[in-house]
């Protein structure tokens, strides 16, 4: 297996620590607000890469923090005029329903930053006695010309982060680039007592105490989204590395590419943001989740509607072909599942490349499909197909919201009957508006008029009433059951006879 450490900047074989124990960070939310369709996109990704140590049969611990204190947190708070603890609990319970419902197993743990003080300062102090850090105006910075090679992760040295970063230039500071390890509390914020008055753990101490409390001294993957690389991780190796003086602090770094809203990356501060229960509300888990898995974890990728909608189309297909209820095979044959099942793996092995892994699973869907339809015994590679899919790539592929029901007789290319059949409650009207609008199509397609055509599917799929062309013949599938009206105002939109 072999993955892309930022570190090295280069792709690496992955050999952990221990032998077959991953030990894995990866940073969470700052809930002071909804979490994000970007908040999604990082937690999908590096739940896969968890769901596959765990398939290569490595025993993962996986750590994942919450920065319950914050500047944003504390801002929100007064605005709205609660506790900010208050603020912070509400919207980590809220994030916690959101990983729930794109299935995103949940961290071995959750530690926070206000129940880590006691570890904080035990590292903000050893800092100080090394002589990596020194107190000023009741805060505590850390010294980055003391660290000689702050700036590993980010290739980059002092005189250019200097140059490419705004950075604060406090007067209590030796240096502009020194960060905050213990924050002075203003009057009237939370403050924690330290040797060097009231104060608050800064950002950067807080992951390097808990990944150092729960996984020790040196961890195998520190994952993050590539908005952190700098200042946030690396700020982490110097501290880290300072206070253990054992290198590295980390062995693999990864890192996720960032979610695009048009030309800017979605985030809460620049508030161009879709967040995930908006998002549960217009498409299924599955469907975000291969929308977020068909780029790799490395890439950016640009929200839109279009490609959560044909990722919806993707799940109905994976779902038609684990769901076939298939009878004894006619000709005695059985399916073999095996190339496919290699070939996901090497990819996946590939740097966890989900794109390749998931176009496996598409063209698994599609031979099982053809095999059954040919008589062939597809059971133990509907199987193979349905592991693959829930066990790594975290799909639930679900039926329930995907009802087939055949064609009538004389709309078939073939002699054709679908092997999953679940009849939705329409009146017999709603069910010859359909019919008449699959029968256009049909007609479209034996003309080769496939723009129209095209047109008559998309128009279906709008009122959940979706096409699957195969080559037997056409299924019909119902997310929902559109209406006597729906359908009869898609008609006349298409000047099609009721």
């Amino acid at each position: 297996m072999k993955v892309s450490n930022t570190l090295s900047g280069g792709k690496e074989e992955f050999v952990p620590i221990n032998r077959d124990e991953v030990k894995m960070y990866v940073c969470g939310v700052t809930p002071y607000a909804e979490a994000h369709i970007g908040h999604a996109m990082s937690y999908i990704n590096f739940d896969v890469i968890r769901r596959y140590l765990k398939f290569r049969s490595y025993k993962v611990k996986y750590i994942q923090n919450i920065t319950d204190i914050d500047d944003k947190i504390i801002e929100r708070a007064n605005r709205l005029k609660v506790p900010p603890s208050e603020l912070a609990e509400g919207f980590t319970r809220k994030f916690a329903g959101d990983m729930a419902a794109l299935n995103v197993t949940p961290a071995d743990l959750y530690p926070r930053a206000t129940g880590e003080i006691d570890k904080i300062l035990e590292m903000v102090k050893g800092l100080v006695d090394k002589g990596y850090a020194y107190a000023a105006g009741g805060s505590v910075y850390f010294r980055v010309q003391k660290d000689a090679d702050y700036g590993k992760l980010a290739h980059r040295n002092l005189k250019q982060m200097m140059a490419g970063a705004r950075v604060e230039v406090g007067e209590e500071k030796e240096f502009p680039m020194d960060f905050v390890l213990w924050k002075a509390s203003k009057e009237g914020e939370p403050s924690w007592d330290s040797p060097w008055g009231p104060g608050r753990p800064g950002w950067h101490i807080e992951c390097s105490a808990m990944s150092l409390k729960y996984l020790g001294e040196q961890i195998d993957i520190h994952g993050g989204g590539q908005d952190l690389i700098f200042p946030h991780h690396e700020n982490e190796i110097a501290q880290s590395e300072g206070f253990t003086g054992k290198k590295p602090f980390v062995k693999y770094w990864l890192h996720n590419g960032l979610l695009r809203l048009g030309e800017e990356k979605m985030s809460k501060s620049l508030g161009n943001l879709v967040t995930i229960k908006d998002a549960l509300a217009k498409y299924s888990a599955d469907a975000i989740r291969l929308f977020v898995l068909s780029s790799h974890y490395r890439s950016p990728l640009t929200y839109s509607e279009e490609a959560l909608a044909a990722a919806g189309r993707g799940t109905e297909r994976l779902v038609r072909a684990v769901s076939r209820d298939v009878v004894a095979a006619a000709k005695g044959e059985v399916f073999n599942a095996e190339p496919y099942r290699t070939k996901f793996i090497d990819s996946m092995d590939d740097d966890f490349n989900t794109p390749e892994s998931l176009a496996v699973l598409f063209d698994l869907a599609r031979a099982i499909n053809q095999a059954a339809d040919s008589g062939i015994d597809v059971k133990d590679a509907q199987d193979e197909l349905r592991a693959l899919a829930e066990d790594v790539m975290g799909l639930e592929l679900k039926r329930k919201n995907i009802i087939l029901s055949p064609l009538p007789a004389h709309l078939r290319l073939t002699t054709y009957s679908p092997t999953v059949v679940i009849g939705p409650s329409l009146t017999s009207e709603a069910r010859n508006g359909i019919n008449r609008l699959v029968e256009e199509r049909l007609r479209c397609r034996k003309a080769k008029n496939w723009q129209r055509a095209d047109e008559i599917r998309s128009k279906l799929a709008e009122f959940g009433v979706i096409l699957e062309d195969t080559k037997a013949g056409t299924d019909i599938m119902y997310r929902s059951v559109p209406s006597e009206k729906s359908l009869k105002s898609i008609m006349d939109e298409l000047g099609i006879t009721h």
